[in-house]
């Protein structure tokens, strides 16, 4: 998933992320939808798409979904995809911050830790106001975030590598132990008919933010949380969690004061 950015990435990201199980995913979030919904309607926003994977799944569970991304290069194989899955998702290149739909939506998801790449307190609120400001009241929103064990635990100063048919990938962080910003730097060797290797390479960064500031930052943006759940294994959460999933519900719309 994406908020941004990942030019180079968004080439290899579904090679690389075949480990996620998007179907498996998309039922659990289904299961909790049906659980927690308030309002009829169907029209889903999935908040940072990346390529489309999740959308596609919750497109399929019979969800009208709506797929917003602020990289052009993750959406471009989106539409890839879309034109072989025959699903009618409709994607828009937006940054998250300043979302601009046509109308409310009932439910909202983003996830495998998207909000993480926000560099800020502020950059976070802006997103929460933006999908209060165009959900439907009694509506849900459902995200996970990466928690600050996995940043400080299991990112940290880590080196990791994945490798596919084609493709050989570094992933090299730092961690900033004051701000606990995760700095990625991303290698890629992709294999090319002759045998020789293309070089190419990517950086991004990832914020983790205390439960207590989320929390806040939510009541002050309209929503009330019902449930966190491990993100990972939508059990109940544990001091060791990696992610954190938060279903909250969006108690009165922003449109509602415009």
């Amino acid at each position: 998933m994406s908020t941004g950015g990942y030019s180079t990435f968004a080439r290899y990201y579904d090679a690389l992320t075949q480990n996620v199980e998007y179907r498996r995913r998309a039922e659990m979030l289904h299961r909790i939808i049906e659980r927690f919904s308030r309002v009829k309607g169907n029209i889903l926003l999935d908040l940072a798409c990346g390529t489309g994977s999740l959308s596609f799944e919750m497109a399929a569970l019979g969800y009208d979904v709506i797929g917003v991304d602020g990289s052009e290069e993750m959406l471009g194989i989106a539409l890839e995809k879309k034109f072989h899955s025959g699903q009618p998702v409709q994607f828009i290149c937006q940054d998250m911050r300043q979302l601009d739909m046509f109308g409310s939506v009932d439910i909202t998801l983003c996830a495998l830790d998207s909000l993480n790449h926000l560099p800020s307190s502020d950059d976070l609120r802006k997103v929460f106001e933006s999908v209060a400001l165009f959900s439907q009241p009694g509506g849900l929103f459902i995200f996970d975030m990466n928690t600050l064990y996995k940043h400080r635990n299991v990112l940290a100063d880590n080196t990791f590598t994945y490798e596919t048919d084609n493709v050989y990938c570094v992933w090299e962080n730092s961690l900033d132990r004051k701000s606990d910003e995760v700095r990625i730097a991303l290698e890629f060797f992709e294999r090319r008919e002759d045998g020789s290797y293309l070089r190419s390479s990517d950086r991004f960064s990832e914020w983790a933010y205390t439960d207590d500031e989320i929390l806040r930052l939510l009541g002050e943006t309209g929503f009330e949380l019902e449930k966190r759940l491990d993100g990972d294994s939508f059990g109940d959460l544990r001091d060791d969690s990696q992610r954190t999933l938060y279903v909250t519900r969006c108690i009165h719309s922003g449109q509602e004061e415009l």
